[in-house]
């Protein structure tokens, strides 16, 4: 064991800090305490954070305190918000490094379809006198924060592209209500991931669907567009997904675990050592291969219990060779009409997001003590469900 450098404050101090920082003090709701409480101890036992992992942690905490705090006020000044009525015709829930991302910003930058962008992911919430219909603030802390994160792993972009106006996950702001996967892949909290699966999954999404009404109620160019919503991270609570968003098609994007498993072991290990100096690819492996088989567990369970028309399963190579194709039939099943112009704005986004342009994320199973019959074998059920097409 190092020296202690020292451990993520409590609760208390954190909230004290988020109250200070903003001058309100309403939560609402404060359901998502709990959260926090089984969270801090994880990160302090669990995560071998580093100095600035801490720094990393505490920020992480009080910015989720401080969006609620100013969604809360928002909605208390503008309750009109609460009338706004979110069609959402897709939920995008492949595993991570399965096309997932390139279907999801595909059919949310379609005319006529919308999705979170990723600096609004970061602050949910408008910051103190901002106008409404223009971000720009919240824009500009996005790309300070995105160019921190390319500075410090440099193969990022390879890994997951980004920018701050493209559509993004979810996942971002379900972790601000401390309620997503996104906190595990960020930091290594076993403990924490095991009591989020075990605990209410259903409320942090009629918080998200109320943010959702936010975020319309924002950008007024969004009346009237249906939303994408994406993140593996739905794969946890798909029965609450299915509760909330009835309307929605449920798309599943499929491919070989035995390809993604390593590239995602990768990428988690760029993201650990962001916030750790004691990240070894084993432990990585440990924790991720079984996590991503619970997840595609949740998923085969939750379909065979709810009705076969929630779904629609993509393939990768499908994807791959014909994306104007798989999003048609895709936005199809969802009820959305395919004019030449939604066509068009697909053609458009994926010629301006060509794999070609973006270096080469190199990985291996060896590189994390894995071997390809284990993984075969964690993976079988689903592999035999859907992969291994006549």
């Amino acid at each position: 064991m190092g020296a202690m450098i020292g451990r993520v404050p409590d609760r208390a101090t954190l909230v004290a800090r988020a109250c200070e920082q903003t001058g309100l003090s309403d939560f609402g709701d404060s359901w998502f305490f709990a959260n926090i409480d089984a969270l801090i101890p994880a990160l302090n036992d669990e995560a071998r954070l580093s100095a600035a992992g801490i720094d990393s942690a505490s920020a992480m905490i009080v910015n989720g305190l401080v969006n609620r705090l100013r969604h809360v006020e928002l909605i208390k000044r503008h309750p009109e918000i609460l009338d706004e009525r979110v069609e959402v015709a897709a939920v995008v829930v492949g595993l991570p490094r399965t096309g997932s991302t390139m279907l999801h910003r595909m059919l949310a930058s379609a005319p006529g379809m919308t999705g979170t962008r990723w600096f609004e992911t970061q602050n949910y919430a408008p910051f103190p006198n901002e106008t409404r219909g223009d971000p720009e603030p919240r824009r500009e802390a996005a790309r300070g924060f995105l160019d921190y994160m390319i500075a410090t792993i440099p193969d990022l972009m390879s890994i997951h592209p980004m920018s701050i106006d493209q559509p993004d996950e979810e996942l971002i702001i379900l972790g601000q209500l401390y309620s997503s996967t996104m906190i595990e892949g960020t930091y290594h909290v076993p403990g924490y991931a095991r009591w989020l699966t075990e605990n209410d999954r259903v409320q942090c999404y009629r918080d998200l669907k109320q943010i959702l009404q936010s975020l319309q109620w924002q950008d007024r160019r969004r009346e009237g567009a249906k939303w994408v919503l994406k993140t593996p991270g739905h794969l946890l609570a798909l029965d609450a997904v299915i509760e909330l968003f009835p309307e929605a098609k449920i798309v599943m994007t499929h491919r070989d675990p035995v390809a993604t498993v390593p590239s995602y072991c990768s990428m988690e290990h760029s993201l650990y050592q962001m916030v750790s100096d004691r990240v070894d690819p084993a432990s990585v492996a440990a924790f991720w291969v079984p996590r991503l088989a619970e997840l595609l567990d949740r998923f085969m369970t939750v379909r065979e219990q709810a009705a076969a028309h929630h779904f629609v399963d993509v393939h990768y190579a499908d994807l791959l060779s014909d994306p104007i194709g798989e999003g048609t039939r895709v936005l199809e099943a969802a009820g959305v009409e395919v004019t030449p112009d939604v066509r068009a704005g697909m053609a458009e986004w994926i010629e301006a997001n060509k794999r070609e342009d973006r270096a080469p994320h190199k990985y291996a199973l060896e590189d994390f003590g894995l071997v390809r019959s284990d993984v075969e074998q964690r993976f079988a059920a689903y592999r035999a469900a859907f992969l291994e097409r006549i």
